[in-house]
């Protein structure tokens, strides 16, 4: 197995940001997750709380995994955006009533142990970092201490950012995006069709994409799309066709 020892990786990030100034080019997440004995892992921006925006990710599982939460509005990189570090070898042993719903839908994914880091300063939290396994077991002792460093030094990549008036975007590198940046497009869609605040929208949104079985993702693109189109006199909505 490749490791990736904590200092180096720091060094590297911290080079990395002194290099690309304030944008951000794509993470050397794949190592980062076989040294931390990861079959995934997300590096998700929160500058204004939850829910977190998914920036850079490795494995297959790890949009799947993040679209659930965002569906629900509900998780560990949720409650990590608020500043609560998680950290579940075995998602069995979690009370399903902590986040009714989403824990079946996280295992029946195939996702059995996750693992979400605050990316903070101070209290302030504007990142997450989740990584997730597809068999539960702990992180050694020593993973854990490699987790907390790449925490660090991510943290330390988006305080050299905050300074700049196009914070988040001067994160992203030149034909880089916010992974789940056309459910928020369809979100003001969706709140010009109802007629209400971008907040109500999305949990309208969320809600359709939950009750359809259907991937928020995949929803949002059926509403930018004009396939799916929310209306006001009931809570039915219209498609011409499937998301």
């Amino acid at each position: 197995m490749t490791t990736v020892p904590q200092r180096a990786m720091a060094r590297y990030l911290l080079a990395q940001q002194a290099r690309a100034g304030p944008g951000l080019g794509p993470l050397p997440l794949p190592e980062c997750a076989e040294s931390l004995g990861l079959d995934g892992l997300a590096f998700l921006l929160a500058p204004g709380g939850p829910p977190p925006e998914l920036l850079q990710s490795c494995g297959d599982l790890t949009a799947p995994l993040e679209d659930l939460q965002l569906t629900q509005g509900q998780g560990p990189s949720t409650d990590a955006a608020r500043g609560t570090l998680f950290l579940a070898a075995d998602l069995s042993s979690i009370p399903p009533t902590r986040w009714p719903g989403l824990l079946p839908a996280i295992t029946d994914l195939g996702v059995h142990a996750i693992f979400a880091f605050p990316l903070r300063v101070g209290v302030i939290v504007l990142g997450v970092l989740t990584g997730h396994r597809t068999t539960p077991s702990p992180m050694t002792p020593g993973q854990l201490t490699d987790a907390f460093v790449l925490a660090g030094s991510l943290s330390s990549l988006l305080i050299g950012t905050a300074a700049h008036p196009d914070t988040p975007t001067a994160l992203l590198a030149e034909g880089q995006g916010l992974h789940f940046a056309e459910v928020h497009q369809a979100t003001g869609m969706v709140s010009a069709q109802l007629g209400v605040s971008p907040a109500q929208a999305l949990v309208r949104l969320r809600a359709h994409a939950f009750g359809h079985d259907t991937p928020l993702l995949e929803t949002a693109r059926a509403v930018l799309g004009r396939r799916l189109r929310f209306h006001t006199e009931d809570d039915d909505d219209t498609r011409t066709g499937r998301p």
